[in-house]
């Protein structure tokens, strides 16, 4: 394979440019040209894409999004607008593609390959790090380090004011970023969308948190699937416990800024390990790390299975949440 080419798709991820220079750099010496494919499918579908030399990826691997930038395609989720997609890879001479993406990115990959016979390569790339088949996806450190910066900064007004903060992260449908950052964090309480909490139940912690020596709480929230959900939770509890609750939502603020040094080796790692794998004939799998090794996972497992929460965590969470 002498072409190939390498796109990001879906959500940012800080890490993304480190993975996009590893595979650069794996494919130029193995003497593979490799191409860059602007705003992901939809950059596929109008013929968006460059070829990648070293300098092009030069002091990049600390920079947060995506050098190749990246967008929603309902186009390409037509079977037409597919059709164009591969009229583009054949006029290019490309014959694998790695994708930079979530489950998505992983599953219109896999149309793509059913209907062109192009080899596919996907890299599990999101901040919610809920992709099956990885321990952790590229942006996720980065993500819980953001948001455990603002548990952090928002602890002192709390404690000074003696009031109740809701901190609400993102995570999708998923609860991994909420976890791993409220703990870190030393919430109070943790609401995630995988241990169901009724607003009663929340009130009756912070009850008898607020009847022993604290005089401040922080709740840290996953958004799930409606974003801001975190203000009538707030309300409710202001009006049962008649606390003063205030809100703080980081939104987009978690998928931005530079990586975090184990996103940046993470990222590298599988950049390479895509290459490598294009280069010895495999496709429809996902490379990712699952146990400081990496793993290849068939594209379609990476959204029929679900990724559990870390077990370990969810035992210790009552005893640290409190």
């Amino acid at each position: 394979m002498k072409r190939i080419a390498i796109m990001t798709s879906g959500g940012d991820a800080p890490g993304m440019n480190a993975c996009i220079r590893a595979a650069v750099r794996a494919a130029l010496a193995d003497e593979i040209e490799i191409l860059g494919i602007r705003r992901g499918f939809a950059g596929l579908i109008r013929d968006e894409i460059r070829s990648l030399e070293r300098k092009d990826v030069a002091n990049t691997i600390h920079h947060g999004g995506t050098m190749l930038g990246t967008a929603r395609s309902s186009e390409f989720m037509s079977r037409e607008g597919r059709a164009r997609a591969i009229e583009v890879l054949e006029k290019r001479g490309i014959k694998g593609l790695i994708l930079i993406g979530g489950d998505g990115t992983f599953r219109g990959g896999t149309e793509l390959a059913e209907e062109s016979g192009v080899h596919i390569i996907g890299v599990p790339g999101t901040i919610d790090n809920d992709v099956y088949g990885t321990d952790y996806t590229i942006g996720f450190d980065s993500a819980v380090d953001c948001a455990l910066k603002a548990i952090d900064r928002i602890r002192d007004p709390a404690q000074s004011h003696e009031r109740l903060f809701f901190v609400e992260v993102m995570g999708r449908h998923s609860g991994f970023i909420a976890l791993e950052s409220g703990i870190a964090g030393g919430a109070e309480e943790l609401l995630i969308p995988e241990v169901p909490l009724s607003v009663d139940e929340l009130c009756s912690h912070l009850q008898r948190s607020f009847q022993g020596e604290k005089r401040s709480a922080i709740v840290v929230v996953a958004e799930t699937e409606e974003p801001g959900h975190s203000f009538d939770v707030a309300r409710e509890v202001r009006e049962k416990l008649g606390i003063d609750a205030r809100v703080v939502v980081l939104g987009h603020l978690q998928r931005g800024g530079a990586p975090t040094a184990r996103d940046r080796v993470l990222a590298s790692k599988l950049g390479v390990a895509a290459v490598r794998a294009l280069a010895a004939g495999k496709s429809g799998v996902m490379v990712g790390e699952t146990n400081w090794r990496l793993s290849y996972t068939p594209l379609q497992d990476t959204w029929n299975k679900q990724k559990e929460l870390n077990a370990e965590l969810l035992e210790m969470r009552p005893l640290l949440c409190e």
